[in-house]
């Protein structure tokens, strides 16, 4: 016969347990605390935007929507451009950083939102102010190399990054990592508790010798300790004392 598990036992199970579940969740909401604020070193992001616009060889002629398509097919090849050694060794020279150019790769993202012709490339480092250096001299060295490259003079910067005057950190998120680490060590505690109950074989209740031995309970011996016997027999003189009275 399948065992069923009711409501109210699930409930007695977490009671019966609830100072191990709590304990978990204080150690999971400690540890994320310390690793997010005295561990994990925080990051910075700037981004700097640019926009890719063909300059007409004649002013009177108009753009038409072949050359808006052009710049726009074109900006994938720019991105991956962006990213090359090429550029990024030159962003490392005129900044004297000690990266290699792969190192600083992974901190620079370029995307384009919505297939726009506006190229936004993102930098981040520990440093606030060295990210928007390096977002900035990346998009300066990309522009002055673009028409070597491509014998093209597409590239204008729309908007230089800035740092801000209190910059805030992008990583570690301290009150995400905290919540995370508090539903997980509710659930960690939680399912502790649960398999604690079901690795628990001693018998504690009627209920518990009817449903392992399959027999009926005829009557239960209470349990009496050496306080309930002094109790007992202060009780007993003191009712005869009261009837010898």
């Amino acid at each position: 016969m399948e065992e069923t598990i009711s409501l109210k036992e699930i409930f007695d199970v977490i009671k019966k347990r609830i100072k191990l579940i709590i304990a978990i969740t204080v150690v999971a909401v400690l540890v994320s605390a310390i690793i997010s604020f005295f561990v994990l070193t925080p990051t910075y992001q700037s981004s700097t935007e640019v926009i890719v616009n063909q300059k007409p060889t004649d002013p009177a002629v108009q753009y038409s929507v072949n050359d808006v398509r052009l710049n726009v097919e074109l900006i994938n090849t720019y991105s991956q451009i962006i990213r090359t050694p090429r550029i990024l060794d030159g962003v490392i020279e005129e900044l004297n950083l000690s990266l290699t150019a792969s190192e600083l790769q992974n901190k620079i993202a370029v995307t384009s939102p919505n297939s726009s012709q506006i190229v936004i490339v993102t930098a981040t480092d520990t440093d606030p102010e060295m990210a928007t250096q390096i977002a900035n001299t990346t998009v300066s060295v990309f522009q002055r190399e673009i028409p070597v490259l491509m014998n093209v003079d597409n590239v204008e910067i729309l908007s230089p990054a800035i740092t801000a005057s209190n910059p805030s950190p992008v990583s570690p998120n301290k009150k995400l990592n905290i919540a995370i680490a508090l539903v997980l060590g509710l659930m960690v505690g939680i399912g502790l508790a649960f398999l604690l109950e079901y690795l628990d074989n001693t018998v504690k209740t009627e209920s518990d010798i009817e449903k392992r031995l399959n027999v009926p309970v005829i009557g239960v011996i209470s349990h009496i300790d050496e306080s309930d016997i002094q109790n007992s027999v202060a009780n007993f003189s003191q009712n005869r004392k009261n009837r010898g009275a």
